[in-house]
């Protein structure tokens, strides 16, 4: 059996799967901080015994938390002498123009724990300035007095000779054994170094809560017997091991949620849908992603905390690019201080949940008033819900400032919730010249099969897809991923002129960098594979586009298909392309893939019998455009291959319910998925 563990900010999943392809699905609540009892708690819960795992796999927010909570370690710097600011100095771009009193985010590193040590590298790899080592030890001893427990390491142009920040590390090791230590090239060899400085720091930040977290969740799935293979599910989409995240933890930064993207790309190419939305709807965010023929977008350009007034801080590690807002289940709704109805991003989380929960939440949220909205059935909630109680709390934080009953506070909050929800799948899709009605969407989390359905009639997107155990579906990612790793090394070259020789000898360093990390993680030679990818760009231009490459090792013919990749692809993004003006090579971008074995997905029995005999019940539903309409409730279980059913509709399933529109018709396929379509205005 493999199982996989994905905690959320409400609530922990799991799925196993064993050799048959039968699933496992449970939840439990998430336990902060001590998460590693989650995962223990639902383990139990599910019955499965834990000798019996052959592969685990887990996904996490202990990393994002630690961040955002400023919960990390006391944090030091040390960076080439001249340097020391760049935290502080940032990029000069604001996001919010008209603000007066805008103010840069506070470095996680504050002036004082920044050190310089004497060196220098230039941007080709040559040492201009030797390293002084007497600067180290003096750091050190500084370091030691001010009772740091992290040092991030990141000198100027390491990217193109780590050999300086190699010794460093070294040297600080033997001085002071104890405290972490995070070289940038460990995480990252591209250039642009305030963005490499910020990543090493983060990643010192939180290793020492990486660590500690790592080994307790270690300790307690070897007392219980769980196989020695483990995995963490990264931010690229890919897997890695346990000792591999606690060297660098920020790779794991958004960990669960990409699972939910990736298992997506796994069902469209199983149903043969390969342009896909993926949309998460958990208890405390709501993250939505892209897959454009198969492929899910990974970047390096992510930021933590990045809003309208924020800058945030940047990472530079390969992310699945996502977009995330405070939009889930328990996301609390508020008025602000203009008297307009807001919902989200506080959530009142896994205590004290939402009213309904009866464990002492006292502030309505987006679960609460789907509750009252006839969408979700008291019956279906492990506790006793008192259903006076959450009206009670719609209508005094709410309905009182506008004047409305408890009904029509959670037709508000439903209203507001499917708007902030409808910007974010604007941004994945409209705003970067992708048509929705190209796409399909894959619905996940507890909330994503109740708001995908109306999001998807606003979009105007022709098909809906509810995996089964949606609720738990980024854990059904993890199952199905493989271990990843990217390497991408900044050489800015002209392409054209470069000899193709000197290309492929960097994608040989590249490639012996992959296979030896494969050698550590014990995948073999038969398991690897390889994809290159160019990041390019016209001469004088500032930033890239992904460019998909031909295998190493690459001819003088691969050369005029690249470019021609590369003009096609510079169209689609920015709509012009120059072929007349020179080309450049920035990275050299390598994706280790390391195969696991994965099982197929079962399929269900026929559906027997007509509607009636998967009808639970009847019972006013409100929807956002029709209102208030009588709707029969069906039971997931209940519903076989070739179901079929005109909306309005609801399939109740225990942690979740899918809403279907009155203008939608619902089939069910043969893995029992639940397939929502409509006509699309051309």
């Amino acid at each position: 059996m493999k199982v996989a563990t994905d905690i959320g900010g409400t609530f922990t999943d799991l799925v196993a799967i064993d050799q048959s392809g039968n699933l496992i699905l449970e939840k439990a609540h998430t336990t902060p901080p001590n998460f590693d009892q989650g995962v223990m708690d639902v383990l139990e819960k599910s019955g499965i015994d834990p000798k019996g795992i052959e592969a685990f796999f887990h996904g996490t927010t202990t990393i994002i938390n630690a961040l955002t909570e400023r919960k990390g370690a006391k944090t030091a710097l040390i960076t080439t002498k001249g340097f020391r600011d760049i935290l502080e100095l940032a990029r000069g771009n604001r996001p919010d123009l008209f603000n007066m009193v805008f103010k840069k985010p506070e470095p996680f590193v504050p002036r004082y724990l920044r050190r310089e040590v004497e060196e220098r590298v230039s941007y080709k790899g040559d040492v201009i300035t030797p390293l002084k080592e007497e600067d180290i030890i003096e750091a050190v001893e500084y370091l030691k007095k001010e009772g740091v427990t992290a040092i991030a390491v990141c000198y100027i142009n390491s990217y193109a000779n780590e050999d300086h920040e190699r010794k460093t590390v070294e040297k600080i090791k033997e001085l002071w054994p104890e405290v972490y230590v995070c070289p940038s090239v460990d995480i990252t060899k591209e250039w642009r170094e305030y963005e490499r400085t910020s990543t090493a720091v983060l990643n010192a930040y939180v290793m020492p809560v990486a660590s500690s977290y790592i080994d307790r969740l270690d300790q307690r799935l070897n007392e219980a017997g769980v196989s020695e293979k483990r995995y963490i599910m990264q931010s690229n989409g890919g897997t890695t091991t346990f000792e591999q995240t606690k060297l660098t933890p920020v790779n794991i930064v958004e960990s669960g949620p990409v699972g939910g993207v990736f298992g997506a790309s796994i069902l469209g190419k199983i149903l043969g849908e390969e342009n896909l939305i993926s949309l998460d709807i958990g208890g405390t965010t709501a993250k939505c992603s892209l897959i454009d023929q198969g492929e899910v977008k990974v970047t390096t350009s992510y930021y933590i905390e990045k809003t309208e007034r924020s800058a945030g801080y940047p990472i530079m590690a390969p992310v699945v690019d996502i977009v995330e807002i405070g939009n889930g289940g328990g996301s609390i709704a508020w008025i602000d201080e203009a008297g307009s109805l807001k919902v989200g991003p506080k959530s009142a989380g896994a205590l004290p949940g939402p009213v309904a929960y009866g464990l002492g939440g006292m502030e309505p949220t987006t679960t609460d008033a789907n509750l009252i909205a006839g969408r979700l059935s008291a019956d279906n909630f492990e506790m006793e819900v008192s259903l006076d109680q959450v009206r009670k709390a719609l209508v005094d934080k709410v309905g009182n400032a506008f004047e409305i009953n408890a009904e029509e506070a959670a037709e508000s909050i439903i209203r507001v919730a499917d708007s902030n929800m409808n910007n974010a799948l604007k941004l994945i899709s409209v705003r970067r010249g992708y048509d929705p009605r190209d796409f399909a969407m894959v619905v996940s989390g507890g909330g994503g099969p109740m708001h995908g359905p109306t999001l998807a009639k606003e979009l105007n997107i022709r098909k809906v897809i509810v995996p089964v155990g949606a609720s738990v579906f980024s854990a059904w990612g993890m199952l199905m991923s493989d271990i990843r790793h990217d390497f991408i090394q900044t050489r800015i070259l002209p392409f054209l002129d470069v000899p193709i020789d000197e290309l492929n000898s960097m994608w040989e360093t590249l490639i012996e960098e992959g296979n030896k990390k494969f050698g550590e993680e014990g995948v073999t030679k038969d398991q690897g594979v390889f994809t290159f990818i160019a990041d390019m760009r016209y001469m004088g231009q500032e930033h890239t586009v992904q460019v998909m490459a031909p295998p190493y090792p690459w001819s003088e013919e691969d050369r005029a298909e690249i470019l021609e990749r590369f003009h096609k692809t510079h169209k689609h993004f920015y709509t012009f392309s120059l072929p007349d003006t020179p080309a450049e090579i920035v990275n050299l971008h390598l994706v280790a893939h390391g195969k696991l074995s994965k099982t197929s997905l079962p399929e269900i029995p026929k559906h027997q019998g007509d509607l009636s005999t998967a009808q639970k019940e009847s019972r006013r539903v409100f929807y956002s455009d029709s209102g208030w309409l009588e709707t029969p409730i069906f039971e997931r279980d209940k519903l076989g291959y070739g179901f079929k059913a005109q909306g309005p509709l609801i399939v109740e399933e225990p942690t979740s319910a899918t809403v279907v529109c009155p203008e939608q018709s619902l089939t069910v396929d043969k893995y029992g998925n639940l397939i929502i379509e409509m006509e699309v205005e051309q």
